[in-house]
């Protein structure tokens, strides 16, 4: 079916020479959410039991971990210069971004996944499990995706970078999607009771803004969301 939305030029776009000081630390606290996030028990433990000692001391290895990765240029954004010039081009992807944008996915699908199941299993039986769900569904999930990422299969993940002009809007739309989806039941959550109409109406809100969200970025209507055609030099 033959694309109807909106594109971009690779010709059109301006060519940066190097990534800027303050361009490669705007990408830092991006990849200490990714990492942060990771734990899938312990970041449920944060939302249901508030911050403690196991969030703080991950939260410090991550801080120095992703640390240590940014100043080596070591990850997405906090290269010296861009590494991506051209969209089309069959060149290696660096395992940094394959191993980031791996972690990336999990944080965009799992948690997504777990969320979903919860709210399934609370409209079908009237209660909530998600304690066990985190407990015992996520680090599966998480394997499955982590091995889908080092066979190559996820989006940005390969070991070329070629269609990156069509891969980028999966990431980017995915993470406008799950973003908005994720916010919106997070303020349910929190404000309205706890019974089978209320679950009813956080399952229908939180299908609805993934599809909603997921279509406008289909069509290139959010930021990142729009297939790149190749042509000139250019950069990510």
């Amino acid at each position: 079916m033959r694309y109807s939305g909106k594109l971009e030029y690779a010709h059109e776009r301006k060519v940066r020479e190097r990534n800027t000081p303050r361009y490669r630390l705007a990408h830092w606290p991006i990849w200490i959410f990714v990492f942060f996030l990771a734990p899938g028990p312990l970041t449920f433990s944060l939302f249901a039991h508030g911050f403690g000692w196991g969030n703080g001391a991950w939260l410090a290895a991550v801080l120095v971990g992703t640390g240590i990765a940014g100043l080596r240029a070591q990850l997405p954004g906090s290269e010296l210069r861009p590494y991506i010039l051209r969209f089309d081009e069959d060149k290696p992807n660096p395992l940094y971004r394959r191993v980031c944008y791996t972690f990336a996915w999990n944080a965009i699908l799992n948690f997504v996944l777990m969320n979903l199941l919860g709210l399934i299993i609370a409209v079908v039986n009237g209660r909530w499990y998600m304690a066990p769900i985190y407990h015992y569904a996520y680090l599966p999930v998480c394997a499955l995706i982590l091995l889908l990422g080092i066979t190559g299969l996820l989006p940005r993940v390969g070991r070329s970078t070629k269609g990156e002009g069509i891969e980028r809007r999966y990431f980017y739309g995915s993470v406008w999607a799950v973003t908005i989806a994720q916010t919106l039941l997070l303020i349910l959550w929190k404000t309205l009771p706890q019974n089978l109409t209320t679950s009813l109406i956080k399952l229908g809100v939180y299908l609805l803004a993934l599809m909603m969200v997921g279509v406008a970025a289909y069509y290139g209507r959010l930021p990142r969301t729009r297939p790149i055609v190749a042509g000139e030099l250019m950069v990510d």
